[in-house]
């Protein structure tokens, strides 16, 4: 693997968080593919989010420097086991669920097919590499769970401009509370969980509106 492809990784958090400063995410994702090495495609849902987070992944542009068919099918069942793994994990990702809608009939059929594989908790197949379900699953947690780390750590800033205050011009003290909880993957009770359902979950969809995220900065310009 070249020290080239290493660099990019790490800074689209496989295996380590980087800052993301001239990296080709798409050009990333499709030398990945190429290379059809076990542990890159293992840690390919980890480099996927980062990238889709940070809006720099567009799969027709990703799929288009595949030459191949057959990298270009090995690119879509890494989606789709990425897909997979984020619903098996109960991650709700906007970006994923719109690339899923913009998918073929047949495509879909397909995410749901090895959707079903992956849900057995084995291995998934792609080419001639076996996937292993648990090397997803921790792989994908370790980013998830530095990804926490590091919004607790954005929380704990003082300013007029930190997230504790952006937080407080949105929410009520008590719905705050149950944002960062619901974040960070604590358990809610049962009143609480009703109370996030009625009146914060509402909030967070608008929040998670990309065409409302876009509007606000170009206000702001």
């Amino acid at each position: 693997m070249s020290d080239t492809l290493l660099k990019r990784l790490e800074a689209l958090g496989f295996p380590m968080f980087e800052p993301l400063e001239n990296v080709d995410a798409n050009a990333t994702l499709a030398e990945v593919v190429k290379k059809e090495d076990t542990r890159l495609w293992e840690g390919f849902s980890v480099i996927l989010a980062r990238a889709a987070e940070e809006n720099m992944f567009d799969f027709k542009t990703a799929e288009n420097l595949l030459k191949a068919v057959v990298q270009k099918e090995r690119f879509f069942a890494l989606v789709a086991v990425s897909l997979a793994l984020y619903k098996d994990l109960d991650l709700k990702f906007a970006w994923a669920g719109r690339l899923y809608k913009s998918f073929s009939a047949g495509e879909k059929a397909a995410c749901e097919k090895i959707a079903n594989e992956l849900s057995k908790r084995e291995s998934v197949k792609i080419g001639g590499v076996s996937l292993s379900y648990d090397r997803l699953k921790s792989l994908f947690g370790a980013y998830f769970t530095k990804t926490r780390s590091h919004i607790d750590n954005l929380v704990a800033v003082k300013g007029e401009m930190s997230l504790e205050h952006a937080l407080a011009q949105i929410f009520s003290p008590k719905q705050k509370e149950l944002f960062l909880k619901r974040f960070k993957g604590e358990k809610l009770t049962k009143t609480e969980q009703e109370y996030y359902s009625r009146a914060v979950k509402k909030k967070v969809v608008a929040l998670a509106n990309t065409e409302l995220h876009r509007m606000s900065q170009e206000l702001l310009r």
